[in-house]
């Protein structure tokens, strides 16, 4: 194959259209609507013993405030987090090549090789990143190896075809510097690495000048084909209103709370009439950006499926006072994990 051809069959992405009209509408012509829902209540046992686990994973804390702390007040804060998963699949395709080795060649006289949103394939479990490689069908052909012109070797590059290389060691002098001889004069004796010689037998071809073509493996032909890469890809969009300055949202990305709503269809309406305005908004904003940014328009996909969801997680705000000072901790998520601002210390006899 020549230069030219390399450059016809390098056409990446470029050789198949963008997917076929496809403008879903949601199935329902109403907007999502959810319920009221009651804020847990966390005990103090478990507030303690949550705080206890908390100080245990910690080495450089001692759990004696947490067992003979006193509690004044736990507040429990009604916290929401919004999510919306968009489920897209993309498709692209490019000229990939493999040594023929007398495998069975699909190619255009078995018939036309069909659009890749035509391709058959077999869909995931929805929500899972998933990136599958399919040949088309009917794109192959078998032609003689570019690399090798058909030789099935290539020349060795390290001694440039002559089998041998010059010596490293007297740099193809045949002859080195071995220091003081008699009457502490230099000595220049034969090399004994390369036996006067100069040059040494190259070791990346072992002596032959050449070496197995990379490309086609010594098999001469090269199979060619049009590979198809489908991406199953899930898009979140998630949101926690910020209303706790002195608690990093961030810890709520490691805990799960209460899916109290859950609205899935190929698309969502946004949210309305639900209680904390702020989740109606983020709603309303992740529609928009997820519906103007995996439009067929603007990218080579397709939606699948989307999937809103509202979930309470809890947070409670703990109040106590251990040797006369007043300190405080949280509680959240469904773990009942623990964030202290500042834990008192105490002495401890060894």
């Amino acid at each position: 194959m020549d230069e030219k051809d390399d450059e016809q069959l390098d056409t990446g992405d470029q050789l198949y259209p963008p997917p076929p009209a496809y403008n879903p509408q949601p199935e329902n012509d109403r907007n999502a609507s959810v319920p009221n829902v009651r804020v847990p209540q966390v005990s103090e046992s478990v507030a303690r013993e949550a705080l206890l686990k908390f100080v245990g994973s910690k080495w450089s804390k001692s759990s004696k405030p947490a067992r003979n702390l006193t509690f004044k007040e736990l507040q429990p804060i009604t916290m929401y987090r919004y999510r919306l998963e968009t489920y897209t699949e993309s498709r692209s395709s490019a000229w990939e090549m493999e040594p023929f080795t007398g495998q069975v060649v699909d190619g255009p006289q078995y018939g036309m090789s069909p659009p890749p949103w035509d391709v058959p394939v077999q869909q995931p479990q929805r929500y899972i990143d998933v990136i599958l490689k399919v040949r088309v069908p009917h794109s192959s052909f078998v032609k003689t190896c570019h690399r090798c012109h058909g030789c099935g070797r290539t020349r060795c590059t390290h001694c440039a075809g002559r089998g041998n290389r010059r010596c490293p060691f007297c740099h193809g002098h045949g002859r080195r510097t071995t220091g003081h001889g008699r009457n502490n004069r230099a000595g220049n004796n034969r090399c004994s690495s390369c036996q006067g010689r100069g040059r040494k037998r190259c070791t990346f071809c072992h002596g032959h000048g050449h070496k197995t073509c990379p490309t086609c493996q010594g098999n001469r032909i090269l199979m060619h084909f049009i590979q198809l890469t489908i991406t199953w890809k899930n898009h979140v969009f998630e949101f926690v209103p910020d209303r706790l300055p002195e608690f990093p949202l961030k810890k709520f990305e490691k805990v799960s709370g209460d899916a109290f709503f859950v609205d899935e269809s190929i698309l969502v309406y946004p949210i309305v009439g639900f209680p904390d305005q702020e989740i109606c908004d983020a709603s309303r904003k992740a529609s928009q950006e997820h519906h103007s940014k995996f439009s067929p328009q603007q990218v080579p996909c397709r939606i699948l499926q989307q999937r809103q969801t509202i979930e309470l997680v809890p947070i409670t705000h703990a109040f106590y006072s251990y040797s006369g000072k007043d300190y405080d901790y949280f509680v959240y998520g469904l773990e009942n994990k623990v964030f202290t601002p500042k834990y008192p210390s105490a002495c401890v006899i060894l």
